[in-house]
C-alpha cells in the first residue's frame, strides 16, 4: 500500500542492512546520492545491480530511455526500485507504477533522511509517494475505475505484466519457466506473484488464476 511523505520511519536492525545500488545520469548526481546514503548504517552500498535488494535510479525527466532503464532494473535484475526524479508528467505516472517503482522521491526533496526512508520502505515491499503524486494517482485510478480511460490492466485489477505472468501460471509453468519465457529474473516473478496476491487478498496461485479467469484477463 502506498504512503505519502511524510511517513513513519521504517527501522531495520543493523544485521538486516539493505543492499542498495545507485544509478545516476552524471558523476555529480551519483556521488551526491552515495554520500547521502553512506551516513546511514541501515544501507549497504553495492555496485552490482544483480546483488542489490533496492535499485535507486536518479533521473531529471522520464523520457523513454529512462523508462527503459527502469523496466530493465525490475525485469532483468529483479530489484525493487526507488525513483528519484525531477518531474513526472500525468501520463507517465501509472506507467512508472506498473513498471515496478516502489517509491518515488522528488529530486528537490532528496535529503539523506528522505532517501533512506524510501529505500527501507521499498525493501519491505511497500510504496512511498510524495503527497501530490499520491493525490494524482488516486485521481487516475478513480477515472480508470469509472471507465474514463481506455487502458488494459489497471492498478485495481491486473497490470499487463501481472496478466502475462498469470497466463503462464494458468498454462502450468513454474517460476523458473515463467522467468525464462518473459525474460525476467525468478525474484521478479516471485515479487509479482506476492504483490498480486497481497493487493487483491488472494490465497494462493490457484486463487489468483481463478480471479484472472473470472475478470477476463486470461
Amino acid at each position: 500500500m502506498f504512503s505519502s511523505h511524510p511517513a513513519a520511519t521504517v527501522s531495520v536492525p543493523p544485521t538486516s542492512r539493505v543492499r542498495v545500488a545507485v544509478t545516476a545520469p552524471d558523476p555529480i548526481s551519483q556521488e551526491g546520492v552515495l554520500s547521502q546514503l553512506r551516513r546511514h548504517p541501515e544501507v549497504d552500498l553495492c555496485e552490482d545491480l544483480g546483488s542489490a535488494t533496492v535499485a535507486l535510479l536518479v533521473e531529471d525527466v522520464l523520457d523513454e530511455t529512462a523508462l527503459v532503464r527502469l523496466r530493465r532494473m525490475v525485469r532483468s535484475e529483479g530489484a525493487r526500485v526507488v525513483l528519484v526524479v525531477g518531474t513526472i508528467r500525468e501520463s507517465e505516472l501509472l506507467d512508472v507504477i506498473e513498471c515496478g517503482a516502489g517509491a518515488i522521491v522528488w529530486r528537490r526533496e532528496a535529503t539523506a533522511h528522505r532517501l533512506v526512508q524510501a529505500v527501507l520502505t521499498a525493501a519491505e515491499g511497500g510504496g512511498d509517494l510524495p503527497a501530490d503524486l499520491l493525490g494524482r494517482l488516486i485521481s487516475q485510478v478513480g477515472q480508470l475505475h469509472r471507465g474514463g480511460a481506455d487502458r488494459t490492466g489497471t492498478f485495481l485489477g491486473l497490470t499487463p505484466r501481472e496478466a502475462d505472468v498469470m497466463r503462464l501460471v494458468a498454462d502450468g509453468l513454474d517460476t523458473t519457466e515463467i522467468a525464462t519465457k518473459l525474460s525476467y529474473s525468478e525474484r521478479t516473478i516471485k515479487n509479482v506473484m506476492h504483490g498480486l496476491t497481497t493487493r487483491l487478498h488472494l490465497r494462493n496461485r490457484a486463487h489468483a488464476v481463478a480471479y484472472a479467469v473470472r475478470e477476463g484477463y486470461i
